[in-house]
């Protein structure tokens, strides 16, 4: 179990962006990272939901003075696009290769 400790709204956004590129493996990212298993699991489940929007650390009186800019925002939702987009393509080399094993490549 890894202890808790702060992160930014763009490291969460990062985070979630490799948990996501590698297939949603959450030991590996509980590995990289040193944050634990709930929370990567809650932010990944958060970014489904809302986007990068979603990842931000209400908790408090004020707002965090290094919260995110607009352009922050969009780069962070960018780079876990790309990670979700090379997953797809993972996954469809996947099944064209499987294919090709199945039927002698139709």
């Amino acid at each position: 179990m890894t202890k808790g400790r702060k992160t930014t709204q763009e490291e969460r956004a990062k985070i979630v962006a490799f948990c996501i590129e590698h297939n949603k493996d959450y030991g590996l990212t509980v590995e990289t990272y040193k944050v634990s298993y709930q929370q990567i699991y809650a932010w990944v489940r958060k970014y489904e939901e809302g986007g990068v929007d979603k990842l931000r650390d209400n908790r408090g009186r004020t707002k965090p003075v290094d919260e995110m800019t607009e352009t922050e925002k969009l780069r962070a939702e960018v780079k876990i696009l790309e990670a979700k987009n090379r997953q797809l393509e993972i996954e469809n080399a996947f099944i064209k290769k499987l294919q090709e094993l199945k039927g002698g490549g139709r």
